[in-house]
C-alpha cells in the first residue's frame, strides 16, 4: 500500500480486468541435416529465404558424395517454396570433416593461425589479405631519459603497443611500458635520435597494426587497426571474434616487431588462402550423428540443439528414415510437448506390406508419416530428382496455419514445385493406409498433386487427427506463455476471476475464429478455477489449478451425400 503523510488528493492506478492473450507462432519449422557449412553445435540458427540458408549453409550436396544422406537443402527449398517463412536448420557433419587452415610457411604455426568457422571445403575459399596500418601517431619532444620520453599527444598509444621510429637513420621498434598523460616509457631507449620539435617533424612514433580484409565468395569483412597486443582492445582474438568466417588463434607474447612484418615472416606474404577443408564422407555419418548429444546450453547436437530453442513447433530429419533417428525425434516432441514431427518413409517402400512395417515402429500423436517421395527439379545436376516430402509438408502446415488457422486439417492441399510422384497409390491400397495413420500424397486429374491425409501416427482415438494433438499444442503454449504474470499473485478469488476471464476471452476468440465446435461458446469450452479445483492443502502449498476443457473441430474427413429417388407418387403425397 502507497503511504500518505500529507493531506492531499492521491491517484493509484490497480488492474481490476483480464490481461490480453495472444496466440504463439505455429509456423516455425526446425530441421536436421547434412549441409556444406554452418556451425555443428549450439543453437540452430535461423532462415528466412533459400538464400539466406543458402549464405548460411551452402547449396546443393552432390549424390555421389552424401547420398542419402544430402537431402536438407532440398527440402529447405521446398519447406519455402511451399508457404514456410521461417526455419531454424541444425546442421549435421561427418566425424572426418575436416576445417580449413593457414599455413604457416616458417613453421611458426604457434604465433598466429587462422582457421574457418566451421569444417567443409568451403573453407578452401577464403582468402585473407593485411595491410599496414597505424591508430595513432605523435612527436616525441624531450628524452627524459630511462626509456621516458615526453610526446606532443600520448592519445591511442597503450602498454604493450609495438611502435615504430620513423624518419631517422632506419626503423627501430620498441614497446610501450607505461603512459602517463604524455609521457610515454618504453621497455628500452631508442638507439637513434628520438626528439624532433619541428612544427612538421621528420622523426615520429607510430603504433603498428594491421587492417585485414577476410573474403568468402560474395562474403567481406574489413577489420581496421588490428592489434597483436593482448592487452588492448584491439587485439586480433577480440576484434575478429565476431566474424562469420574465421576463427584466430594467436600467441600473447607481444614481438619487437611490426605486426605486418610477423604476417610476412610466418606466411611468406601479405594474402594467404586457407587450406586442408573438406566435407567428410557419408560413410563416416551415423544415427548418433542426427541424434546428437547434450553437453548442456551451447554445446549441444543434432535433435539435441533444438533443446536451446522456443519458437519450432514442427520438426523434420529430412530424408533420415532410421527407426533410432525417427523414434529419437519423436521422443523430443513428446517430452516438450510444443512441436510436432513430420516423418519420412523409405523411398523404395511400395507395397502396402512394407508401408506398414515402417508404420509400425512408432505409436505417437505427436507426429505423421507421409508417403510417397516427390519429384523435384534438381537445380545442382539440371534434372529431375525424388526427395522426401518431409520438406513440403511442413511448409504446407505453415501454409495452412498461416491462411486458415492451426485448427485446419493440413490436407487436401496443393504440394507446390513438385512434378510427379516415386509411385502412385489408389483408393483400394489408401483404404487400408489411411486408417493406419499413413497419409498419402496423390495426383487427382485436372486437380494436381495433392496431400490427401490428416492424420497422426497414433493408436489414440481422441488423437487421430493432426490438427486436433496441434490445436492443443497451440492452446497449451499460448496459454502458458501469456499468464507468467499470474505466478506470485495472491491466491485469491480476484486472482481466480482475472485468471478465467484471461483465458475464456482468449478462448471465445478461437471459437468465433472457427477453432472450436458449438452452437454456443458454453458448448465449445468450459474454464473452472476455485473451489471445484482446489484445495485448501492446493492452495497452502502454492498451487492455482485450472481446469479447461475445449471441443476441437473434427476434419470432414469422409463426406458422404446420401441420395435416393424422389417419385411422383411421394411428391403427390407429401401435397
Amino acid at each position: 500500500m502507497a503511504e500518505y503523510l500529507s493531506p492531499g488528493v492521491y491517484v493509484e492506478e490497480f488492474d481490476s480486468g483480464s490481461a490480453p492473450m495472444q496466440g504463439v507462432s505455429t509456423s516455425t519449422a526446425g530441421f536436421i541435416g547434412v549441409t556444406e557449412k554452418g556451425s555443428v553445435s549450439g543453437a540452430p540458427v535461423l532462415v528466412t529465404s533459400p538464400a539466406d540458408f543458402n549464405r548460411k549453409y551452402g547449396g546443393y550436396l552432390q549424390e555421389n558424395e552424401f547420398g542419402e544422406y544430402r537431402y536438407l537443402a532440398y527440402a529447405v527449398n521446398q519447406f519455402f517454396a511451399n508457404g514456410g517463412t521461417r526455419a531454424y536448420i541444425a546442421r549435421v557433419c561427418p566425424s572426418n570433416a575436416s576445417v580449413a587452415k593457414s599455413v604457416a610457411e616458417s613453421g611458426q604455426e604457434d604465433v598466429l593461425e587462422f582457421k574457418a568457422k566451421n569444417p567443409g571445403v568451403w573453407g578452401n575459399s577464403i582468402s585473407i589479405k593485411f595491410k599496414e596500418s597505424s591508430k595513432a601517431k605523435t612527436q616525441i619532444l624531450e628524452d627524459l631519459g630511462s626509456g621516458a620520453y615526453k610526446v606532443k599527444n600520448a592519445i591511442g598509444f597503450n602498454v604493450g603497443d609495438v611502435v615504430m621510429l620513423s624518419g631517422s637513420d632506419s626503423p627501430e621498434y620498441n614497446i610501450i611500458s607505461g603512459v602517463t598523460d604524455n609521457i610515454v616509457t618504453f621497455e628500452a631507449p631508442f638507439v637513434s635520435s628520438a626528439v624532433d620539435k619541428a612544427l612538421l617533424p621528420k622523426v615520429v612514433i607510430k603504433t603498428c597494426e594491421i587492417d585485414i580484409q577476410v573474403k568468402c565468395g560474395d562474403t567481406v569483412e574489413d577489420y581496421e587497426y588490428v592489434s597483436l597486443n593482448p592487452s588492448v582492445v584491439g587485439y586480433i582474438s577480440k576484434k575478429m571474434s565476431k566474424s562469420a568466417l574465421v576463427d584466430v588463434v594467436a600467441s600473447e607474447n607481444v614481438l619487437p616487431v611490426a605486426p605486418i612484418s610477423i604476417i610476412q615472416d610466418v606466411f611468406g606474404g601479405e594474402v594467404i588462402t586457407l587450406k586442408g577443408g573438406s566435407n567428410g564422407t557419408a560413410s563416416a555419418l551415423s544415427d548418433a550423428d542426427f541424434i546428437g548429444v547434450d553437453k548442456g546450453p551451447g554445446a549441444r547436437t543434432g535433435i539435441q540443439a533444438f533443446l536451446d530453442n522456443n519458437e519450432v513447433s514442427i520438426i523434420a530429419v529430412p530424408g533420415i528414415v532410421s527407426p533410432n533417428v525417427q523414434l529419437s525425434l519423436v521422443s523430443h516432441c513428446e517430452n516438450l510437448s510444443s512441436r510436432f514431427a513430420v516423418l519420412d518413409m523409405p523411398k523404395e517402400s511400395k507395397s502396402v506390406s512394407d508401408i506398414l512395417q515402417h508404420r509400425d515402429i512408432v505409436d505417437s500423436d505427436y507426429c505423421a508419416m507421409y508417403h510417397p517421395w516427390l519429384e523435384v527439379y534438381d537445380p545442382l545436376n539440371k534434372t529431375n530428382t525424388f526427395v522426401p516430402p518431409s520438406g513440403s509438408i511442413v511448409g504446407i502446415f505453415a501454409r495452412s496455419d498461416n491462411s486458415r488457422g492451426v485448427h485446419k486439417a493440413p490436407a487436401n492441399e496443393v504440394v507446390a514445385n513438385c512434378t510427379g510422384l516415386y509411385c502412385n497409390y489408389n483408393v483400394g491400397e489408401q483404404d487400408i493406409l489411411n486408417p493406419k495413420g499413413v497419409n498419402l500424397i496423390r495426383r487427382f486429374p485436372g486437380a494436381g498433386i495433392r496431400v490427401w491425409g490428416a492424420r497422426t501416427a497414433t493408436s489414440k482415438p481422441l488423437w487421430k487427427y493432426i490438427n486436433v494433438r496441434r490445436l492443443f499444442i497451440f492452446l497449451e503454449e499460448s496459454i502458458k506463455a501469456s499468464t507468467n504474470w499470474v505466478v506470485f499473485e495472491p491466491n485469491d478469488e480476484l486472482l481466480w476471476i482475472r485468471v478465467r476471464r484471461t483465458i475464456e476471452l482468449f478462448l471465445e476468440g478461437m471459437w468465433r475464429g472457427g477453432a472450436l465446435a458449438g452452437a454456443s461458446a458454453s458448448d465449445a469450452f468450459f474454464v473452472d478455477i476455485g473451489p471445484n479445483t482446489m484445495t485448501k492443502d492446493d492452495i497452502d502449498n502454492g498451487k492455482l489449478i485450472c481446469v479447461i476443457g475445449v471441443a476441437p473441430v473434427k476434419p470432414a474427413e469422409f463426406v458422404i451425400f446420401r441420395i435416393t429417388q424422389n417419385t411422383g407418387e411421394s411428391a403427390e403425397s407429401a401435397e
